[in-house]
């Protein structure tokens, strides 16, 4: 009787350490990215169906923003930085949610003012019309991008967005303020690895 005991005792463990060392997300969001076609911040060809195969983490600016997009753009050259330590094989993308100010000069200039690396793993994207990317960030990502008439404001989110190898946004965090760096690096880790 002892020994079915400690073999049962034995099998529950061995089966917690294997979900324990699971190396896949979980509560996935699934939202399946589109296809959008841009200009890259270095005044290159970039389509989101090039990302195919390939972890990238997306957020939406623009380079005139009061609010929300240099605290962003700091802290997302933060996980840029934690991306890097940790040798994390994962792409960024910025979209700008206004396109027709945002030239690819103005993005270059705008993610060098807040210390994106853009010689390495992250590209600023514009060259679609404004109703583009708002139907592109609300179709994929269950954002606004919405440009208020008569002002040079843009309403639009602040979160960053895990894009899976297959296309689908995993996870979503806040880019602002409160950003679980550890998380997202940790998280990033993880869908590269499968």
């Amino acid at each position: 009787m002892k020994r079915w005991t400690l073999f049962g005792l034995i099998t529950v463990l061995l089966v917690l350490l294997a979900a324990c060392g699971s190396n896949e997300l979980e509560n996935t969001l699934g939202w399946e990215v589109g296809t959008l076609e841009a200009t890259t911040h270095q005044k290159e060809n970039f389509s989101t169906d090039d990302m195919e195969g390939q972890v990238w983490i997306a957020d939406f600016i623009f380079t005139s923003c009061n609010t929300v997009c240099p605290p962003m753009t700091r802290n997302m050259m933060k996980v840029q930085e934690g991306l890097k330590d940790e040798g994390v094989d994962a792409q960024i993308i910025s979209f700008s949610v206004d396109p027709t100010v945002d030239t690819p000069d103005k993005l270059a200039e705008f993610g060098s003012k807040y210390g994106a690396d853009m010689n390495s793993n992250w590209t600023f994207v514009t060259g679609y019309n404004q109703e583009t990317i708002a139907d592109f960030a609300n179709n994929s990502f269950k954002t606004h991008a919405d440009k208020i008439e008569g002002n040079d404001q843009v309403i639009h989110g602040n979160r960053f967005y895990l894009v899976g190898k297959d296309g689908t946004v995993l996870k979503r965090y806040n880019g602002s303020e409160d950003v679980p760096f550890e998380q997202i690096i940790a998280d990033t880790q993880t869908a590269a690895s499968q």
